[in-house]
């Protein structure tokens, strides 16, 4: 599938294997229509939600201006959706697995089912393959969903997510980060080139446009 007219280049790396090999990422998911061929994978602390530095307290837990809609947009436009995240705070201990999921069940109630949570629980220097920028994550929610990455686009604001989605062979779209100001604009992306839009529902409409 050719996103916005253009294929999107693969960033093949040598990512080492290591605990992930084992223990994996940690993936939460929900049945859905099987029917479905697309599905957007968002970046979570930064995209999805207001970014809390380790937060374990769905108390913190606020959505980002505008994913609401673009959540129910897409929803209804029959992609799957799905969720991504780095949780180097396991690692470190400072965070348990009920603590992410309890984070994870309160942005489900705020903002409605999500298909996949994917989440890597390693640390920097675990040697994982599923902590982003390594593609691990991004396939491991590609295959809970059943879709190839071809039909996966991935929304984030970091590099660690795009570098991610372009290494698994998935599409991506640049967002500014949340609470960051509007000037200057949203960066170009610079690892490669890929579309950028001011926020998730920018994102999602020029996804909804094609």
């Amino acid at each position: 599938m050719a996103y916005l007219g253009e294929p999107v280049p693969t960033v093949p790396q040598p990512w080492p294997s290591g605990p992930c090999d084992r223990s994996g990422p940690w993936l939460t998911t929900a049945p859905g229509p099987a029917d479905r061929t697309r599905a957007v994978l968002f970046g979570r602390d930064g995209t999805l939600l207001q970014d809390v530095s380790c937060n374990g307290d769905p108390a913190m837990v606020h959505p980002t201006a505008g994913i609401r809609a673009a959540l129910a947009a897409l929803r209804a436009a029959g992609f799957a959706l799905g969720v991504l995240s780095n949780q180097p705070a396991v690692a470190r201990g400072m965070l348990g697995r009920g603590q992410v999921d309890a984070i994870q069940a309160r942005a489900e109630l705020l903002l409605g089912p999500v298909d996949v949570w994917a989440v890597c629980p390693h640390g920097s220097h675990d040697g994982c393959a599923c902590r982003m920028p390594a593609p691990g994550l991004v396939t491991a929610a590609c295959r809970a969903l059943g879709l190839p990455p071809a039909h996966v686009t991935v929304i984030g604001c970091t590099d660690s997510v795009i570098a991610a989605a372009l290494a698994a062979g998935a599409h991506a779209i640049r967002v500014r980060e949340a609470g960051r100001p509007p000037h200057p604009a949203c960066p170009p992306c610079t690892l490669t080139a890929c579309p950028s839009a001011e926020d998730p529902a920018e994102a999602a409409a020029l996804l909804l446009r094609r």
